[in-house]
């Protein structure tokens, strides 16, 4: 069977250790040429080391595959540019972004200091944005190109202590849904992969409880192998007609997300006041209200 990715090229960031190493592998091993960016740093952020970057490019090649390591921070736009040059000056052309960099910086939201704040919101959300952004002139030339994104429930859905987090994974749904709409006349299509699966960053999660014992343990199950088909389903031209969507993927489950519509209304020819809004709109509207859940809690079951 022909290789899905065979000779495009594609960025895959944070691509030294879990999601990315798995994604930059399997995009390889399906004939693609790869820049594998990391500037290794620790699950904070902090640091650097080519180490990781290479070691996966070393991987790539021992099995037959084409990759170039690149060690640029996506948080800044001048380094994440560089990412995308990188790409151009070795292989000639780029296809697709995997943008998949992170850090975690988690702290219950009145602890939370404003640098913890920005740092995630840099990584994950202006991360995406400077390296589509510079992406996105080549694509515009070529008019070709896939964009994926990663989001995550914990922007879709919830969760404790991650106020930066959610933030910023909500913002890039935003994002990607935007560069769909703007750029789908020039055949440019951009997704949202929002994964399931033990790394690094979710090591991170506290186990004091039992409680929290047992569901990591749950999570430990979910390898980061799971994610990298459908990330490189959305790079192949068999998606072709696949764009503005959002999708998980937990072990060998794949969902579709829901994105916000208007559920219910109420409507009064007169106008509304503060005191008619009390007495009539929110008593309609309340059943309709959405639960302050978790993630956990949506997705209760079991990995399959």
């Amino acid at each position: 069977m022909a290789k899905s990715l065979q000779d495009k090229v594609i960025i895959v960031t944070g691509a030294g250790r879990g999601i990315g190493r798995e994604i930059a592998l399997l995009c390889a091993a399906e004939g693609a040429k790869v820049v594998v960016n990391d500037p290794g740093g620790s699950a904070d952020g902090a640091g650097s080391s080519a180490s990781p970057a290479e070691e996966v490019v070393e991987e790539i090649k021992k099995r037959g595959g084409t990759a170039v390591p690149n060690f640029e921070s996506v948080a800044e736009a001048i380094p994440a540019s560089k990412i995308v040059k990188t790409a151009t000056d070795h292989f000639g052309r780029l296809d697709g972004v995997v943008n998949n960099a992170g850090i975690l910086r988690d702290m219950i939201f009145h602890k939370m200091s404003v640098e913890a704040f920005e740092a995630v919101i840099k990584v994950h959300l202006m991360g995406s944005f400077y390296v589509s952004h510079a992406a996105a002139r080549l694509f515009r030339e070529q008019e070709s190109g896939s964009f994926v994104h990663f989001t995550s429930t914990s922007g879709l859905v919830g969760n404790f202590g991650q106020a930066n987090y959610a933030a910023a994974k909500l913002g890039i749904v935003g994002l990607s849904k935007s560069i769909a709409l703007d750029m789908g006349r020039f055949n440019v299509r951009s997704n949202c992969v929002s994964p399931f699966a033990w790394t690094r960053m979710i090591g991170t999660i506290p186990t004091e409880t039992d409680a929290e014992k047992a569901r990591v343990e749950k999570i430990k199950q979910m390898g980061p192998e799971k994610i990298a088909p459908m990330c490189a389903f959305l790079l192949s031209d068999a998606a072709k007609d696949v764009t503005g969507q959002i999708f998980g993927v937990r072990m060998n489950e794949i969902f579709l997300f829901g994105q916000n519509r208007p559920l219910r209304s109420v409507q009064r020819s007169e106008g509304w006041t503060p005191q008619t809004i009390a007495d009539h709109a929110i008593p309609a509207l309340k059943s309709s209200f959405y639960k302050l859940d978790r993630s956990a809690d949506i997705f209760s079951w079991d990995p399959i």
